[in-house]
């Protein structure tokens, strides 16, 4: 965080309209940062709820009543003259007709199209939250090609959107072929797959993006990442954080939140520890150990994108 003493705390809206839209507001030319599109809100009042803060700003800039919100994301951000803070909800409730009541251009936009509109860098977060679903998959080592591959398409079939795809047991010409199969299937029911691999070998795969385990991210100086695929990391402390932070991750996985079998001897972060590394993150973070799906509202709850597992895909809930 900064260490100048102007922090400016905004409460941000993510609005849904009927057709699975989100609403962006054009700044005034003569404002700062002019001309950059933006999700709507606006400056936390002394003593006000975020939720307060969100409803009154909606209703006074965009002529919207909101019925109910939910977090989505708290990202701070350093300019170089002062330190942001949004806390972001999502709007799917709401009633009236969205509009600029103090002039600006508003415009309803595809979730996919988002990266497409010049925004302040505070809100790129957002908008990779905004396309990120709220589970993860990942992966299973791999004994039986065939029921590998079985588990993986029943997950999709269950609607899981994102993968990361774990084959580090195997040789180069297996993951070659294997994650070729992986990602045929992932494609087809428009899911994401991130490789847990150093990226320069297989750049040459069709993947999403690349996750790298925190013991890696300290080989690095700059994001090994092409900026047009998604970048995520394992987060265990704040150390791992600012490193993460660094080198410009996307997103991360912080563990282990509750104990695991396949980790017995790991201390668990707890929801207050993942809590402490999500609000601190600045980008869309999973919880990961022992997570069932009924803890994605808790994850949600604690300033996480959601969950991420193995064992709750393949086994369910216990």
């Amino acid at each position: 965080m900064s260490t100048m003493s102007e922090v400016i705390h905004v409460a941000a809206g993510v609005i849904y309209n009927a057709v699975g839209e989100v609403l962006l507001a054009r700044r005034a030319d003569n404002r700062d940062q002019g001309g950059l599109w933006e999700f709507p809100g606006g400056k936390i009042e002394v003593d006000e709820a975020v939720e307060e803060a969100l409803a009154r700003e909606l209703l006074e800039e965009v002529g919207i009543t909101v019925s109910h919100s939910e977090p989505l994301i708290r990202i701070p951000h350093d300019y170089a003259d002062r330190t942001v803070v949004l806390d972001v909800h999502v709007v799917r409730n709401f009633t009236g007709e969205a509009h600029g009541r103090e002039g600006q251009p508003v415009r309803w936009v595809a979730p996919e199209q988002l990266n497409d509109y010049a925004m302040p860098a505070a809100n790129r977060p957002i908008v990779n939250a905004v396309r990120l679903p709220a589970e993860c998959l990942i992966t299973p080592p791999v004994e039986s090609e065939e029921q590998w591959l079985s588990v993986l398409k029943k997950s999709l079939q269950q609607g899981v959107r994102l993968v990361q795809l774990r084959l580090k047991d195997l040789a180069a010409d297996r993951v070659d072929a294997l994650a070729r199969k992986a990602l045929a299937l992932c494609h087809a029911h428009d899911c994401r797959v991130l490789l847990n691999a150093d990226p320069e070998p297989f750049t040459y795969l069709p993947v999403d993006g690349f996750h790298l385990p925190a013991s890696a991210l300290s080989r690095y100086s700059t994001r090994p990442v092409a900026e047009d695929h998604w970048f995520s990391a394992s987060i265990h402390n704040p150390a791992e954080l600012r490193q993460a932070t660094r080198l410009g991750v996307d997103l991360g996985f912080v563990a282990p939140v509750q104990a695991t079998r396949t980790h017995p001897d790991a201390i668990p972060l707890g929801w207050a520890g993942f809590a402490e590394l999500a609000g601190a993150a600045g980008f869309p973070v999973y919880a990961l150990g022992g997570m069932q799906r009924r803890d994605i509202a808790l994850a949600r709850q604690y300033g996480g994108q959601g969950i991420a597992g193995i064992r709750l895909f393949i086994e369910g809930e216990e």
